[in-house]
């Protein structure tokens, strides 16, 4: 524990590249040896499911007994060069063009964040990772292999595909909320086009309510209009006009719905249809689709308008109001947010280990680090304590504004080695202004050193 503890420290304290020995050498372990803190990670001397329940359950504690559980499931990548490293493969980069797909060597997990936000619906929230599970591909066998391992592998790349890897996340963290006392309340799960699926929606669990996207072009049905007399009664209405006719057509008027993002609230116009059911994919589920016009913005004052694509969203809950729909769906684009810092400012990614086990669990534990960081920041704010960082002369202060993980990690180490060099943190400007002069640069270097990781 002790040594977990170290490497947390070193994890949020290092300023260079977030490998084992960078953690190790931010809490002055640089002169000892090594072995142990990689070791850590290997068989089970660690468990980074418990470190996740912690996550898990401080939400909970965070969230009053009426807020909605909300919590949002999507997988990414983390690049790789060893050719060694368990799991890895050869994958589609998202940051690639539209005209060209481009391949990168990389590691796939899949993410599980639960919202923790304000009570009532249109306010800010932030996504607070409760799960970063390792979902490798099944290896194909050489071309050398034998008809009885061309079949296994067939079998196996069927059962251990991402939609199933996600479903079986998805009930064990239905099963963590249920042990941890909600098993009353409904979870609110949202996702994107490539969970929305036969596998999620078919084996979709107790009390979990999927907000999904689907194409343009998904064909849905009416329920039937009257039963039969003799024979076996009908599932499936008339077919429903493809979402991008309905939003085209004229005869379902739009709906004006307000929602928080981008830092304050926006008029959405919306199209509803409820009622419905989806023959391809959807089960014994009732479904209310969502029709979302695209916003306009403008880059530049003056600027032409633009326009996002629209988005079409399918709700297993069909009594679900769509003032709650709509803004689960939109917070979902925090869990992008929580990949873009994982991986560019936490570091998910840099420890260059090949061991198997190691290989899965010490990305986790970056990403746990990660909600941890976010954790106490929401704690303390919510306590009002006055502990943030003072701000750059150049940076606009705005009012309710969160903290970004960059700020929250220039606080903590601003915190952390100031209390390690015997200093008082508080009026932290005032005293650099005053101490400050050409036989006394220990302040400017000081302030240096906590404003350093941008």
């Amino acid at each position: 524990m002790q040594r977990a503890k170290e490497l947390a420290f070193g994890l949020l304290s290092c300023t260079g590249r977030l490998t084992v020995t960078g953690m190790l050498i931010a809490v002055g372990k640089q002169f000892v040896d090594w072995t142990a803190a990689y070791q850590l990670f290997m068989g089970t001397r660690i468990d980074i499911t418990k470190i996740f329940e912690v996550s898990s359950q401080v939400c909970l504690e965070n969230l009053e007994a009426d807020q909605m559980l909300i919590a949002h499931m999507d997988d990414t990548i983390i690049r790789k060069v060893g050719r060694t490293i368990a799991g890895t493969a050869w994958r589609r980069d998202p940051l690639g063009p539209a005209f060209h797909t481009n391949f990168i060597w990389a590691q796939r997990f899949i993410q599980l964040s639960l919202s923790l936000h304000d009570k009532g619906m249109n306010c800010q929230s932030r996504a607070i990772p409760v799960d970063f599970h390792h979902s490798p591909s099944v290896q194909k066998p050489s071309k050398n292999a034998t008809e009885e391992e061309l079949l296994e592998y067939k079998k196996a790349k069927k059962e251990q595909n991402l939609s199933k890897q996600g479903l079986e996340r998805i009930k064990l963290f239905r099963e963590r909320l249920d042990a941890q006392g909600v098993k009353e309340r409904e979870l609110l799960l949202s996702v994107d086009g490539g969970y929305t699926n036969e596998t999620i929606l078919k084996g979709l669990p107790d009390r979990v309510t999927l907000i999904g996207r689907i194409r343009k072009d998904t064909h849905l049905n009416y329920l039937p209009e009257t039963e039969k007399t003799k024979g076996r009664n009908r599932i499936y209405g008339e077919q429903v006009p493809s979402p991008e006719q309905i939003r085209q057509s004229d005869d379902i008027p739009w709906v004006e719905v307000k929602a928080f993002a981008a830092g304050k609230c926006h008029t959405f116009n919306v199209k509803i249809i409820r009622s419905l059911k989806w023959r391809v994919a959807g089960g014994d589920h009732l479904l209310q689709l969502v029709v979302i016009r695209p916003l306009g913005y403008r880059l530049k004052k003056g600027g032409r308008m633009l326009y996002r694509k629209p988005a079409y969203l399918i709700c297993t809950d069909n009594d679900l109001s769509i003032d709650n729909l709509l803004q689960a769906y939109i917070w979902r684009w925090e869990i992008e947010v929580n990949f873009r810092e994982e991986k560019t400012t936490n570091g998910c990614g840099d420890a260059q280990v090949r061991n198997e086990v190691s290989a899965a669990k010490l990305p986790a534990f970056v990403v746990a680090m990660h909600a941890f960081l976010h954790l106490a920041d929401h704690i303390l704010t919510k306590k009002n304590a006055n502990l943030t960082l003072p701000k750059a002369k150049w940076e606009e202060v705005k009012p309710n504004q969160r903290a970004s993980t960059n700020n929250l990690l220039n606080l903590f180490r601003g915190h952390y080695w100031y209390g390690k060099l015997g200093k008082s943190f508080s009026g932290f400007v005032t005293n650099q202004h005053q101490t400050q002069n050409a036989h006394n640069p220990l302040a400017e270097c000081m302030s240096a050193v906590f404003y350093m990781r941008k």
